[in-house]
């Protein structure tokens, strides 16, 4: 997550983990809603990247969107590959 602190980075993350945890109806623990939402936003930011939208400005909502898109997006990848 450019342009956040760690600790920054770890709370937007956690949050964008759980949010996408919910929405998927994952059962994930704390930790691995930390991992999938800082994990996520580098996922985000590189699909975001993709149709020429910037997340990186350092905005704590901005990073939590793209941390919650790319939360989404791996936990449906992690579905569709071990299911």
């Amino acid at each position: 997550m450019q342009g956040l602190g760690w600790i920054a980075a770890i709370i937007v993350g956690g949050l964008a983990g759980w949010i996408a945890s919910n929405i998927m109806k994952a059962d994930t623990g704390v930790f691995l809603n930390i991992i999938l939402g800082i994990v996520g936003a580098v996922v985000g930011n590189a699909l975001l990247g993709l149709v020429g939208l910037n997340a990186q400005a350092g905005s704590w909502l901005a990073q939590g969107v793209a941390g919650l898109i790319g939360a989404v997006v791996l936990i449906w990848l992690y579905r569709a590959v071990a299911g």
